[in-house]
């Protein structure tokens, strides 16, 4: 049974530059060579959302982020609350 704890916090933002594209950022899993510009990408873009996702399934709720992604970078205009509806139980 996987404990209130186990979970990995997240932030979708939007990019600010030319590209504007989605992108997401896993927090708890960046290392040391990573850390700083990773967070940097993230406060220099447009929040959208942030919560957490649990770690039981984690890699299946991280293939719904990145579908639900490609979805708003193909055009699909997505309300936060729906992005979070379509993680539905991996959200912790």
């Amino acid at each position: 049974m996987p404990f209130e704890f186990e979970k990995t916090m997240f932030e979708v933002y939007r990019e600010t530059t030319y590209t504007q594209k989605y992108r997401v950022v896993y927090f708890t899993e960046l290392q040391d060579h990573n850390k700083e510009s990773e967070i940097n990408h993230a406060m220099a873009g447009e929040h959208f959302l942030d919560g957490f996702i649990k770690d039981h399934r984690k890699e299946e709720a991280k293939e719904i982020i990145e579908s639900l992604l490609a979805r708003m970078n193909n055009g699909e205009l997505l309300r936060p609350d729906e992005f979070l509806a379509g993680l539905g139980d991996h959200i912790a």
